[in-house]
């Protein structure tokens, strides 16, 4: 028998054309009554993991569900794949899997009964709606608890099995509310991972999340909305800028930048973060050593600290100006 993770490769039917946009707006916009969503998004989601960052409010769900098609804008486009989302909307939920922000799951049902109830609405027969279940919920960790009843498990697992069920009939594009919601910091680190991990399955991800270091460590590419405009779309790391990481330091980060310079290698401080970006060697080994041979102590370490935080303060201060 095939392994889940080869299906996932090698079941998925077409794939869009290499470089095509995923999904995209034109003139986007959403109200309800009085109140405006999406104002004028002009949005092209490139292939690979997005990030969709924003404040609660800033239109993130209204966006996912004009792509479902659970909504229809006020006015403007939008395509999925090329095709109008108005035009098919069903045909394209086929292709669609996804996992919402809020407590859906049926809490009567066990894991299995549930992910194979979702497999069998997206088209796929009862006996092998049965074994993608199991096998996509030992994917997602839960091959042990899948016949326990929902009501019984815990925040993280029951954020495992909306996870399962929004794969299990192999989509082309996977659309994440809030997926790391609620969930406890090994809880996030576990659902990220996961998340990471569907590079490999050749699916893309609209991944929609309030908290940067989400976006930072898991998407190839980031968009984000203020009070439902468009301030950003653009790669996580520019290309060429090569491997970059940061540490915020306890007291003063002299000593480190010094240790760095010593390396070759190109430094930036602000405030207590110290940034070093490196061409041609493993910039985390780069930073142990500058650690170890200046005494420093780390508050923060990660791939950018502030990067990305200051991009967007300085897109929503551009767009507000």
């Amino acid at each position: 028998m095939r392994s889940r993770e080869s299906e996932l490769v090698t079941e998925r039917g077409t794939i869009p054309e290499a470089g095509a946009p995923i999904i995209q707006t034109a003139g986007l916009h959403k109200r309800f009554g009085n109140i405006r969503a999406l104002e004028d998004v002009d949005l092209d989601v490139q292939p690979g993991v997005t990030g969709l960052i924003g404040a609660n409010g800033a239109g993130k769900t209204t966006l996912i569900r004009l792509v479902l098609g659970l909504i229809r804008p006020t006015y403007g486009q939008i395509s999925v794949f090329g095709t109008p989302v108005a035009e098919d909307p069903a045909g394209l939920r086929e292709r669609i899997g996804y996992m919402p922000e809020n407590k859906c799951l049926p809490l009567d049902q066990t894991a299995a009964d549930f992910v194979a109830y979702a497999a069998e609405l997206g088209g796929i027969p009862p006996v092998e709606a049965r074994r993608r279940a199991s096998e996509t919920l030992f994917l997602v960790g839960l091959h042990e608890e899948r016949f326990r009843h929902l009501g019984d498990f815990s925040t993280g697992m029951q954020q495992r099995v909306k996870l399962a069920q929004s794969i299990v009939h192999d989509p082309e594009l996977v659309l994440l509310d809030e997926p790391a919601s609620g969930l406890d910091p090994a809880g996030r680190d576990q659902m990220l991972e996961l998340i990471a991990r569907f590079r490999e399955f050749g699916m893309n991800v609209l991944f929609s999340s309030h908290i940067l270091d989400d976006i930072e460590r898991t998407c190839d590419w980031v968009v984000m909305l203020d009070a439902g405009r468009l301030i950003h779309s653009a790669p996580l790391d520019p290309p060429g800028e090569g491997d970059r990481l940061s540490v915020e330091v306890f007291g003063d980060p002299g000593p480190l930048v010094d240790a760095l310079t010593r390396q070759g290698v190109s430094v930036t401080v602000d405030g207590a973060v110290v940034t070093v970006v490196t061409r041609s060697e493993d910039a985390f080994a780069v930073m142990r050593d500058a650690l170890e041979s200046s005494g420093s102590s780390v508050r923060r370490l990660g791939t950018s600290l502030s990067r990305l935080e200051d991009v967007l303060v300085a897109a929503a201060r551009e767009a507000n100006v």
